[in-house]
């Protein structure tokens, strides 16, 4: 992985470990691709039309922050993100704790497709990987 992918994506994750959360970020490509394959919202944006998702998204929380707990160099100069979500719901007070990771593709120093996966598992079965205490289905 090239030394300037993985800072980059390391310092989204140190915006993001504060609770920092821009709907315009420097880092990201103007036409980025941004994805959440699975959850209780799939969905697949480009560009500005992504800001309406992310702003409803980050409405529903108090204090939300992303831990990493692991960056993955992968062949194709991507990283993967294994993190946590931590927040309390606005509307119902129940704190969360949840696994989760994210996909950065980077091109000239800027993320062109942000993938968020809600679950792990999942992610890691899409990029070929062995699921996390497993091995990989046959």
């Amino acid at each position: 992985m090239s030394q300037e992918n993985l800072d980059l994506v390391r310092s989204v994750f140190a915006e993001w470990e504060r609770g920092e959360f821009s709907t315009t970020p420097e880092w990201a490509d103007p036409v980025m691709v941004f994805e959440i394959p699975d959850g209780p919202e799939p969905s697949t944006r480009t560009g500005l039309s992504a800001t309406p998702g992310v702003e409803a998204f980050l409405e529903l929380w108090e204090h939300l922050r992303f831990e990493a707990e692991e960056y993955r160099e992968l062949d194709d100069g991507s990283v993967l993100v294994l993190s946590r979500m931590i927040g309390r719901g606005k509307a119902s007070g129940v704190d969360v704790d949840q696994l989760r990771a994210s996909l950065f593709r980077v091109s000239n120093g800027k993320v062109t497709q942000l993938v968020l996966y809600w679950d792990r598992d999942r992610a890691l079965a899409d990029l070929g990987h062995a699921p996390e205490g497993g091995s990989p289905d046959p």
